[in-house]
């Protein structure tokens, strides 16, 4: 019998989800989500919807993945690890907050479950947590968008974003700053910050360029092991511009490798 995956929501990357793991033969499949009483939302044969924490917890689903935002995560998952439920967390940036962070770490450890964190759309952070252990002299985020990408932002009242001839600097500070700043874009940043020097020593860039096209991630850290550059260029998630596709991706891969048999994990690739 197939793994059962439930989702908290069922946005464009819980469908995206669902969707891809259909793909793998004998895999897990999304069988439940939680969604909040007045959600409108059609949901795909084989997925059925609980209105609150509790119904989702009786379903009792092999694993739970976290894709619906900050506020989410803060409501549902400290009683999810609580009830014994592993979940997998794709919006790391709540987790700037370090009194949620404190929560969620004691539900998980009175629950015996795992909060398992996903790289979202940027990548390196093996190498980085590898190379924590001899020591980190620096790590620096930049996060590179288009220009109108910034629009909404506190980047709109510190630049012109349409009158912008090149590539400018609209945030420059800490990750905690960052993910405060600037909520929509923090888990990257929170991301990079865990698996480094922390939310307050590492650096964050934040760029809007009037030429860009795509968003851009880049890592740059020195330590002991010597130093590395690590970057990526997204492409977006087919119907839904504003999440990455590896940020989709990222959360496939992280559930297959929950119920992966073997050292290297699933033995077949996917049919796409």
């Amino acid at each position: 019998m197939s793994a059962r995956i439930a989702t908290i929501g069922f946005g464009a990357m819980a469908r995206s989800l669902a969707a891809a793991l259909a793909r793998h033969d004998g895999g897990p499949r999304v069988t439940d989500c939680l969604l909040r009483p007045d959600s409108a939302t059609d949901l795909p044969e084989g997925v059925t919807a609980c209105t609150d924490i509790a119904a989702l917890i009786a379903k009792a689903p092999d694993l739970v993945v976290e894709c619906a935002g900050h506020a989410a995560l803060a409501e549902t998952v400290p009683a999810l690890l609580r009830a014994g439920l592993d979940v997998v967390v794709v919006s790391l940036g709540a987790l700037c907050d370090d009194a949620l962070r404190a929560e969620v770490m004691r539900a998980a450890a009175e629950g015996a479950a795992r909060l398992i964190p996903v790289a979202g759309a940027v990548g390196g952070l093996d190498l980085l947590r590898a190379a924590r252990l001899a020591g980190l002299d620096a790590v620096t985020y930049r996060g590179i968008k288009p220009a109108g990408a910034w629009a909404g932002s506190p980047a709109a009242d510190a630049v012109d974003l349409g009158g912008l001839a090149q590539a400018t600097v609209v945030f420059s500070g800490t990750a905690r700053e960052a993910a405060l700043r600037f909520p929509k874009n923090a888990n990257v940043a929170a991301a990079v910050a865990f698996a480094g020097l922390g939310l307050d020593a590492t650096r964050v860039e934040l760029i809007a360029d009037p030429a860009g096209t795509a968003n851009r991630h880049e890592i740059a850290a020195t330590g002991a092991f010597g130093e590395m550059a690590f970057s990526v260029t997204n492409r977006p998630l087919p119907g839904n511009p504003k999440t990455s596709h590896l940020a989709a991706l990222s959360a496939e891969e992280a559930v297959l490798a929950v119920f992966a048999a073997g050292p290297f994990g699933a033995d077949a690739a996917p049919r796409r």
